[in-house]
């Protein structure tokens, strides 16, 4: 190789070696939480001098021995006018199209992750997706067993081009507190179907819980009987079985087609290779390391929440409400930010295991949650779908998520999430209930209250009767004299009938603490 060519090959190396790197929440055309200092890291060579330019403000750094470098800069008002973020060393990187506003970390399972592609009007609501203002981010996704430093993904400017494939929860959220508050809103959309809330825990949040140190040491059970070799023999064989069958369907869809028939059944799945436990999505902080750990620290508003589905199969119901505590405890400390505004969605109406009321408890756990300061619930329980696990009525549930976050983000003291069971009182053989968030007052949606039962000391619930009284409702039964206990809307599909005056349905609740039938 000539000399000249090893000069520059050799220097293009040590250019390359000393670029100043950001991780990829940082990128153009993300948005930038307002009035805030916020964090901004990378990576440079070891004890490479690095600055940070924004709106006329500069920060300086150094990296470390490991060349790690952090800084904060002042972000100001929020400003829809598109400005530039520059990083520099040895080499600088250059950001555009950069607004300032409030930006959520979006996160769950599969009802997070649904996509506005398959939600209620989605042609109509796609085709209107043009807001500059809304800027998306979608986490990749990775399930690792090792906290990660960075994740793939970019920013994007909502359009009706790149809306389609992103979380409708997050979307009509982000829409509604976009109309309402005129300032940029940054959607970091973090989420993935099936997955349990111990998987988007850390490991030292979880090891403070009986629980959570079960959960690794069945973890490390796994990994010790995991083998490779056998894993790939099964795929091999389910792969060679798939195929047969999938010829076999092949044949079959002709001749309907042939004969003009509509074909009966599905085709046949193709089958799955099983990844290691260190690579499942639902093994202990495996979701948490890879894609909230990247993540964790860039200045946010808030954050949502869409998920408990997955819980209510595990046995968790009960323990769901410590669980996601405990998630937003561990969230809040790794951001830095102090209790910042947390939201979640309450499992909507749906047919669940009739043979148990895990969906019931879940939901109960999720108001219980809301003793976690600086929370806020979005009601679902009239939104649902019977034989749809992923209803199709985000615009519902993002509206209610944005309603709460007036409340609490916002200090909109006029919203309300819903009607919340407060406290009850006996009174003969009636029973008088107290409500939290009743807004302008209660009403029954179609003039009847209905899904109240009531039960005496025996534990037998019967249907109740129910009526407004100004504030409260009272419910009785002319079977149970002495009522100990009343539930309302504690069934896995229920009919909503107890609203406040702005149309906000109230949440299930018991005012009993008695023993229900969950899965273990």
């Amino acid at each position: 190789m000539p000399r000249l060519h090893v000069f520059l090959a050799a220097s293009c190396l040590t250019i390359a070696s000393a670029d100043v790197k950001l991780p990829a929440i940082f990128s153009s055309n993300m948005v930038l939480q307002r009035d805030m200092n916020i964090p901004v890291w990378g990576w440079a060579d070891p004890g490479e001098a690095v600055t940070v330019t924004f709106a006329g403000k500069s920060s300086k750094t150094t990296a470390d021995v490991d060349g790690n470098w952090i800084l904060k800069i002042a972000t100001g008002d929020a400003n829809s006018y598109a400005q530039t973020f520059a990083a520099a060393g040895k080499n600088r990187i250059e950001l555009t199209n950069v607004l300032v506003g409030d930006v959520w970390i979006c996160s769950g399972q599969s009802n997070m992750a649904m996509q506005v592609r398959s939600s209620l009007n989605a042609e109509e609501e796609i085709a209107a997706a043009k807001h500059a203002g809304i800027r998306l981010f979608k986490v990749g996704s990775k399930a690792t067993d090792q906290p990660q430093k960075d994740c793939t993904g970019k920013w994007m400017l909502c359009s009706p081009e790149t809306i389609g494939t992103f979380s409708a929860t997050a979307y009509y959220f982000g829409r509604h507190l976009y109309k309402t508050q005129k300032v940029p809103q940054g959607l970091i959309n973090s989420s993935w179907g099936g997955t349990r809330v111990e998987a988007w825990t850390s490991r030292d949040a979880l090891m403070k819980h009986e629980h959570g140190m079960k959960q690794f040491e069945l973890y490390a059970q796994a990994v010790e009987k995991f083998d490779s070799e056998k894993a790939k023999a099964r795929f091999d064989a389910a792969t060679a079985k798939y195929e047969k069958a999938r010829a076999a369907w092949q044949v079959k869809a002709r001749a309907a087609r042939k004969a003009g028939e509509k074909l009966q059944g599905r085709p046949p799945r193709r089958p799955r290779m099983q990844s290691p436990p260190s690579q499942n999505q639902n093994s202990p902080s495996a979701l948490y390391n890879g894609m909230i750990q990247p993540v964790a620290g860039f200045g946010i508003k808030g954050g949502i929440w869409y998920q408990g589905e997955r819980n209510s199969k595990a046995g968790t119901a009960f323990i769901y409400r410590d669980l996601l505590s405990s998630m937003i405890s561990n969230w809040r400390e790794v951001w830095g930010q102090g209790d910042f505004p947390f939201f979640f969605v309450q499992l909507p109406n749906y047919k669940g295991n009739p043979n148990t009321e895990d969906w019931m408890v879940i939901r109960e756990s999720f108001k219980a949650a809301l003793k976690t300061p600086n929370t806020g619930m979005a009601i679902a329980i009239d939104v649902g779908e019977l034989n749809n696990i992923h209803p199709k009525n985000k615009q519902a549930v993002g509206y209610r998520l944005g309603l709460e976050a007036l409340r609490v983000a916002y200090g909109q003291k006029d919203s309300n999430s819903g009607p919340l069971y407060k406290s009850m009182k006996k009174k003969g053989n009636q029973i008088v209930l107290s409500f939290d968030h009743t807004g302008s007052g209660l009403k029954a949606k179609d003039g009847t209250l209905t899904s109240f039962v009531i039960a005496g000391a025996d534990k037998k619930f019967v249907q109740a009767e129910a009526k407004i009284d100004g504030s409260t409702v009272v419910v009785w039964s002319d079977a149970v004299k002495a009522p100990e206990a009343v539930r309302y809307a504690w069934e896995n599909n229920p009919s909503a009938s107890l609203y406040s005056k702005e149309d906000l349905p109230a949440s299930p609740f018991r005012t009993d603490t008695w023993p229900v039938n969950i899965s273990e």
